[in-house]
């Protein structure tokens, strides 16, 4: 897994947060907007979840590899995969947990 494909999951998180606090401002002005507005989050979300999956399996690919004793695979590549991978998946982990505690303070501003 190369650097510019672990930048591009990134962006694609931090895109998704800010489309996430966007779309309901977007949402409560227009309904036709809304429904455009949740396809492209849910296609966006869905892309940056396939991204972020082929990652964490490039690398746990990388890893069988290395450990089966493939004389092609270096123990640092093996490494720097498995750190981008983890990093990929807890920058997932911070977006998540932000579009969950927006949707909490949305809930309770309507209560």
């Amino acid at each position: 897994m190369n650097v510019d494909r672990m930048q591009s999951v990134l962006v694609q998180l931090r895109s998704l947060a800010a489309e996430a606090s966007g779309s309901i401002a977007k949402e409560a002005s227009s309904a036709g907007a809304a429904t455009t507005g949740v396809a492209s989050f849910a296609q966006s979300l869905q892309g940056a979840v396939e991204a972020l999956n082929q990652g964490l399996q490039s690398a746990e690919a990388l890893q069988q590899r290395f450990s089966a004793g493939a004389t092609d695979v270096e123990l640092s590549d093996v490494m720097l995969a498995t750190q981008k991978a983890g990093i990929a998946f807890q920058a997932a982990l911070q977006v998540r947990n932000k579009l969950v505690s927006a949707y909490q303070d949305i809930m309770n501003i309507q209560a």
